[in-house]
């Protein structure tokens, strides 16, 4: 075996570090360290350090190409990814500008540059990491199981929690003096207590339960590419136990979409895909008034199952239109603002990535990232009806589409980041086909 050639990723329970590539090595490790770095509070640092550590990586070996080690060498990246790195290099430039028009004063500017820099730079970074350090699907795989087994074990600590009057929040680390978001993205929480009803709800090792469902979701996707059952098992029912408890109704219906649609895509090629899509087509005549109502009523009914969220979340997207349409058009406001009662004062400009997009960054900052997101969704749909291993690309990236009609993606790519590690690995597949081991 040639000096730095991976060994094979499979033993009976592999992959172990020692068998992977050095860029794989750190992303497994990464993503299997996920529960101790959450019990420091230091996810929300952990993301960005390692994004921007091993973009620099990438640069650095395309850059020293010939002198690098057979596992160290990087590829190029495909077009798509240099799109978004455009994209959110523009998004910076948009955002100076709307704060620039808006009166911000020049500290104000900078601290909003680092946010971009933790933020919406993570996107083309882990898309980059993915694209160009042959970085095997099957490595994020297993370390999400792995993931999925220890949340497994720490379920029954969770459910018992709110039962023997443990506190919701453990603490807040330290780490909060590198600034963020909110405390809630440094701080350590047992289970959180829904305030339209006073039951509990978990949120795991995210911020907010929602984002904790998407991550489920992810690690449902995950572990249906499995290929040793124990690890399928563990994924499985932790990515499941994730979007019950944490009562995400967009995490429920990410899960039925985003497992089935990948998988259902390649039998429109089929032959008898036109003779189907007729006779539905005229079965719909007959029954479409009955079909359409019940998917109204169940529509309506999973609005209702959390009615007072579903009344703040609305009132937030109506205010961000219209102070959108009316003020910013172009650039936005430059930055969230405070809400008033009527959205029980959550800030105008989150809760939903694209209205937040055109209140912060007018139309500008909305078409800068639907570009790219557009793009990349249209590469992954032909790469899944080209090869099955087109499943998990398209999955995940449908997942993050979803969610981000739910919540602001911005703040979540820290914790969200083996989805675009593995999106960036589905896009050099489809230009070079899977990466050699």
């Amino acid at each position: 075996m040639q000096r730095g050639q991976p060994v094979r990723v499979e033993r009976e329970l592999g992959p172990f570090p020692e068998h992977l590539r050095p860029a794989e090595r750190a992303v497994y490790r990464a993503i299997v360290l996920t529960w101790p770095l959450y019990a420091l509070g230091a996810l929300y640092v952990a993301g960005p350090v390692l994004g921007w550590s091993l973009a620099g990586f990438v640069v650095f070996a395309l850059y020293c190409d010939p002198l690098m080690r057979p596992d160290l060498r990087a590829k190029a990246p495909p077009a798509l990814v240099w799109l978004a790195f455009l994209a959110m290099a523009g998004m910076l430039v948009v955002l100076w500008i709307g704060q620039v028009g808006n009166g911000f004063v020049t500290g104000r500017i900078v601290k909003s540059s680092i946010g971009w820099a933790k933020g919406w730079a993570l996107f083309p970074l882990y898309l980059l990491i993915g694209a160009s350090l042959f970085i095997r699907m099957e490595v994020i795989v297993r370390a999400y199981c792995v993931v999925g087994l220890h949340t497994l074990l720490l379920i029954p600590l969770f459910l018992a929690a709110p039962l023997i009057g443990l506190p919701e929040r453990v603490f807040v680390s330290p780490l909060k003096a590198v600034g963020g978001p909110g405390p809630e993205y440094f701080a350590v929480f047992l289970y959180t207590i829904d305030p339209a009803n006073g039951s509990a709800r978990w949120q795991f090792f995210a911020p907010w339960s929602p984002f904790a469902g998407l991550i489920g979701v992810i690690m449902v996707l995950c572990a249906l590419e499995e290929k040793r059952r124990f690890w399928l098992v563990c994924g499985v029912l932790a990515g499941v136990a994730m979007v019950l408890m944490t009562k995400s109704r967009m995490s429920l219906i990410s899960l039925v979409v985003c497992t089935a649609l990948p998988r259902a895509l390649p039998l429109v090629l089929k032959p008898w895909a036109g003779l189907a899509l007729a006779t539905a087509s005229a079965a719909m005549i007959v029954v479409g008034d009955s079909v359409l109502g019940a998917m109204s009523d169940a529509w309506t009914r999973i609005r209702e199952m959390r009615a007072n969220s579903t009344r703040v979340r609305d009132a937030l997207k109506r205010i961000a239109k219209e102070r959108w349409a009316s003020e910013a058009y172009w650039f936005g406001h430059g930055s969230v603002e405070p809400g008033s009662h009527v959205t029980e004062h959550m800030l105008i400009g989150t809760h939903h990535t694209w209205y937040g997009l055109l209140f912060v960054r007018g139309m500008a900052g909305a078409v800068l990232f639907a570009v790219p997101v557009a793009c990349i969704l249209l590469a992954l749909i032909l790469r899944v009806l080209a090869s099955p291993r087109g499943h998990l690309p398209l999955g995940v990236m449908l997942a993050l589409l979803l969610v981000s009609f739910g919540g602001n993606l911005e703040t979540q790519f820290y914790i969200v980041w083996p989805a675009l590690v593995l999106i960036g690995a589905g896009l050099a597949e489809l230009r070079d086909g899977p990466p050699p081991g």
